[in-house]
Parts: C-alpha cells; sequence; structure tokens
C-alpha cells in the first residue's frame, strides 16, 4: 500500500504525522510545507518532498495545487491523505481526475472558529467534500459538528480518535529558565485566537496575587506570517508583571510538559486537543475548556477540571484549587494515566488509518 501524505500546518499535525509514519507498515511519502524540516522525518517516510504552501485559500492555490497534482502523479500512490484545511483544499483539488483514493482530516473544523468567515468555511467545507472518499474526523465532536452543517453524508465520515506514543514516552525533562522551587503552569499549542494565550495571561495575573512561586510557560510559538500576535501576547504578560517563559517551537513538548504542575488548555474551540492525552501521560493535572472535543477526553472533576471558555477568573481558581489539593491533584494524575493507556495509543491510530486504506483501495478501479 503507497499512501502519500500532505500537510501544510505544524503544532498538532506535526505530531499526529509522527505517531501515525511510524506504526504505519505502508509505503509513506510526504509532501510537507515549508514550515517543516526534511531531517525530522527522514526515518517516518520513504519519501520526503518540500513544496511552498500559502497559508490561506486564494488565487495562489490553484497554482499550488497544480504543482501538487504533478508530485501526485509522479508518485502514483494508491491513496492520498491530505492533513488541514488548507492541504485538504490543494490536494483535493490536486486530485479531481486522478485515478486515486482521498483521505481529507480537517483536524478540527475551520468552521467551528469563532470568526466571521464561519458560514463561508462550510459552503467550502460542503462543496470540497464531494472530491474525497473518506473524512477521518479525530473526535466524535468533530463528526457530529459536520453533520450539524450537512458537510457531507455520514457515511463519509469515520471517526478515528488521535492518539499519542505511549512507549515512546521516557519521563524524560528538560532545564526551564526559572526560579527554583516554581510552581508552574503551563500551556502547550500554537500563539493564536483558538488556543488562547490571552486568556492563559489573563489568568496567570489572578494566579499570581495568590501565588508568590507561580511561573507561566507558553511551550510554542506563532505560525508564519503572525509574529505581531506573539508580541501581543508578551505585552500583556509584561503590563501584568506575569512572569512568562515563551519556549518557541520545540521538538520535545512531553519533556517541557513534564516540568508543569499544571497543564492548561483553554482552547476557543477545539478538534481534539492533542495535548490532553499527552498531559495525562506525563502525568500532569489540567485545567481546560469545555468547547466541542474536550468534555469528550476530559470527565470534570474525574481525570481533569474543566471550565467555560474565556473564563480565566474560574481556570485560576481551579489552577489555585490545585496547588493547594494534593490528594486531588494525584486522583486526577491516577485516572488521567488509566484514560489515555486505555484510549489513545498511537498504534491504534495507525492500524484504523489502515484498516481504512485497504477498505478504499479495494474500491479503486
Amino acid at each position: 500500500m503507497k499512501v502519500l501524505h500532505v500537510a501544510e500546518c505544524i503544532g498538532g499535525v506535526d505530531r499526529y504525522l509522527r505517531c501515525l509514519l511510524k506504526y504505519s507498515t505502508c509505503e509513506n511519502i510526504l509532501i510537507l510545507s515549508q514550515l517543516y524540516k526534511r531531517e525530522d522525518y527522514k526515518k517516518l517516510a520513504d519519501h520526503i518532498e518540500i513544496m511552498h504552501m500559502t497559508h490561506k485559500i486564494g488565487f495562489c492555490a490553484l497554482k499550488e495545487a497544480h504543482i501538487l497534482r504533478k508530485k501526485i502523479k509522479k508518485y502514483r500512490p494508491d491513496v492520498v491523505y491530505a492533513h488541514s484545511s488548507i492541504a485538504g483544499a490543494l490536494t483535493r483539488m490536486a486530485c479531481i481526475g486522478i485515478n486515486v483514493k482521498v483521505i481529507y482530516n480537517p483536524h478540527g473544523w475551520s468552521f467551528n472558529m469563532k470568526s466571521r468567515m464561519q458560514n463561508a468555511y462550510v459552503v467550502l467545507e460542503r462543496v470540497m467534500a464531494h472530491f474525497c472518499d473518506a473524512i477521518i474526523c479525530i473526535s466524535e465532536a468533530e463528526k457530529q459538528s459536520a453533520l450539524r452543517e450537512k458537510i457531507c453524508k455520514e457515511d463519509k465520515l469515520h471517526v478515528i480518535y488521535n492518539g499519542i506514543d505511549i512507549e515512546e514516552y521516557k519521563n524524560e525533562k528538560v532545564e526551564l529558565a526559572i526560579p527554583e522551587h516554581s510552581f508552574v503552569i503551563g500551556m502547550v499549542g500554537r500563539i493564536c485566537k483558538q488556543k488562547a494565550p490571552d486568556i492563559f495571561v489573563k489568568m496567570a495575573n489572578v494566579i499570581q496575587k495568590q501565588m508568590e512561586n507561580a511561573y507561566f510557560v507558553i511551550v510554542g510559538d506563532v505560525v508564519e506570517g503572525s509574529i505581531e500576535g506573539k508580541k501581543e501576547i508578551e505585552d500583556m504578560a509584561e503590563k501584568f508583571g506575569v512572569k512568562l517563559l515563551i519556549t518557541g517551537w520545540v521538538t520535545n513538548p512531553l519533556a517541557y510538559m513534564s516540568r508543569f504542575n499544571v497543564g492548561c488548555l483553554l482552547s476557543r474551540w477545539e478538534g481534539f486537543g492533542l495535548a490532553i492525552p499527552e498531559y495525562m501521560l506525563t502525568g500532569t493535572p489540567i485545567v481546560a475548556t469545555r468547547v466541542d472535543a474536550i468534555p469528550y477526553l476530559i470527565q470534570d472533576n474525574v481525570n481533569g477540571l474543566l471550565v467555560d471558555m474565556d473564563d480565566w477568573r474560574t481556570a485560576a481558581d481551579k489552577v489555585v484549587e490545585l496547588s493547594k489539593n494534593n490528594k486531588k491533584r494525584e486522583e486526577l494524575i491516577r485516572n488521567g494515566m488509566e484514560t489515555v493507556r486505555k484510549r489513545f495509543d498511537a498504534k491504534r491510530v495507525s492500524a484504523e488509518c489502515e484498516n481504512l486504506y485497504n477498505a478504499l483501495a479495494k474500491n479503486r478501479e
């Protein structure tokens, strides 16, 4: 089975690909955007190409789809698997008229974003759904969103929950340039509206008034062309006097999570939230928002604590509670580890994807 993967954005998609490919038995070809580093995938794929992909849909997409089409014809895969909305649009345009099965994984529907473009994204997804054979939803919430918006018929939607590489985890920790004995509250993710770093900093401002030893860490960075977003967060932290470290992109986020006393995912929308099972695996108690897929992963007060979107005051209260209540912390950690081992193993993800590849390939003319 020859599978060609197309990926444009990094962050969670990057981590998903690494796990998926590690346990794959297929011949894998990667067409990656300029945001990726070829050397990171040398041992995971049979062929790797880097091509420029613009982080938006416009007239440039037609040219990029034409270039991608040539690459797909060159490798003649059995299945093309597109990851995220931009790569999904380019890939489906590129594959029109080619005898290949096409899988699309939005990794979080664009129309679930809180923006004035929501209706346009719905229309675009409805149209483009005609040009693929299967859509992988990374959570039940994603499937329900697609059905609610009438993106396609239900039989085209396949729920395959994300997973993480449990076998690879070595309980490593990194040294952080922060004071010793700090109580570290962290978040892992892109610095963007979705991941709500502004809410994280506002929460930090409330916490620091109650905990002198609190220190805050963001593991991640902005995507290409969004550097002003990072400065806004840094300026906000400086204004509040919040002790904040932004690490930038790292290749070992779990090693940073292992240094957190509490891990946060305060997203405004979330297709899955890969940081959640990663926090669970590293023994990090979680405070997260009650949005989209997150309640499918976290049972409130059992394996994590949930708060409403943009409610930084309650989030702060939950973190302070965890700093004082060791019994609750240990309970959340224990239940979280049990959850991740039962439900979120990357080997299961790879096996389920390959079952889908094979089912589609049987119907290929």
